[in-house]
């Protein structure tokens, strides 16, 4: 047994803030420094772990990606003991071999949001003290990955193991010259929620990886019709299910690995990443 107890924070894209997969879950209402999270925690059990589940765009997505509060969402799971992170997210397709009911683990990410605060170390009063330069080479915690991806396996279910999303702010969908701009710089998938969720899971010492659900081919391919959000919603909900069952499944083998080596070198990391001021 390990120094960390492992908890897991599940942030639910369009489709996992059902509390239904929860054992005994109860509410939490909990304030931050950054102000409230997108809506109240959701503390249970899944398989004997414990879990809490998070509606990044509230219960009843109320909430656009650009007023999603990134900073209180992560802390407020930090602050409850969370360990790791397992978030979903719906995604377009920018390349041919990815299809609409694919699953994609994302390793990288192009940031093209314009709006969001990124850093929990931003100088205001309630901020921690400094200025945190933090790599983002690896951007998803390789070792969760690594099970995530051993989840999928084991359920016989096709995941994508590498795959870069390009972040836009949103709330509209990408132009045509946009989508194939960003077609041309090698990314595989296009949303508007990794960042800066993982950066900032990463900064708060959180094992973080992002399984991504593809719902649609964006606009840039000719021979289907441009993204729209019934598209986007049916495809979600129709394959949400393969989602859900890679993470139930990645649950208890997260609890019975010994973290104590990744999460102390991501703490690491991120300390020494911290200017103090002189």
């Amino acid at each position: 047994m390990g120094k960390y107890q492992v908890k897991i924070g599940i942030i639910g894209g369009s489709g996992l803030s059902n509390p239904d997969i929860l054992e005994n879950s109860k509410e939490c209402s909990i304030e931050t420094p950054y102000g409230k999270p997108s809506d109240v925690l959701l503390e249970g059990k899944i398989k004997g772990v414990d879990c809490v589940v998070l509606a990044r765009h509230g219960r009843k997505h109320t909430i656009m990606p650009s007023n999603v509060n990134y900073r209180a969402n992560i802390w407020a799971l930090r602050e409850v003991g969370c360990t790791h992170i397992l978030a979903s997210t719906a995604t377009g397709s920018l390349q041919e071999n990815i299809h609409p009911g694919d699953l994609v683990l994302l390793d990288s990410f192009i940031d093209r949001t314009k709006m969001r605060p990124q850093t929990f170390y931003d100088g205001a009063p309630n901020s921690p003290v400094g200025i945190c330069h933090l790599p983002m080479k690896p951007a998803f915690c390789p070792d969760t990955r690594q099970v995530v991806l051993h989840a999928a396996k084991e359920a016989g279910i096709n995941c994508r193991e590498t795959g870069t999303c390009v972040a836009i702010e949103g709330p509209r969908f990408s132009s045509l010259a946009e989508s194939n701009m960003f077609r041309s710089w090698g990314a595989h998938v296009i949303n508007m929620t990794t960042v800066p969720e993982v950066v900032l899971a990463k900064e708060a010492g959180l094992c973080y990886v992002a399984l991504a659900l593809v719902t649609d081919y964006d606009c840039w391919r000719e021979a289907t019709e441009s993204v729209s959000v019934t598209e986007v919603m049916s495809s979600f909900k129709k394959n949400m299910k393969n989602l859900v069952q890679v993470f139930l499944n990645a649950i208890p083998l997260i609890a019975e690995k010994d973290w104590d080596e990744t999460l102390d070198n991501l703490k690491a990391t991120v300390q020494s990443s911290i200017m103090l001021p002189h």
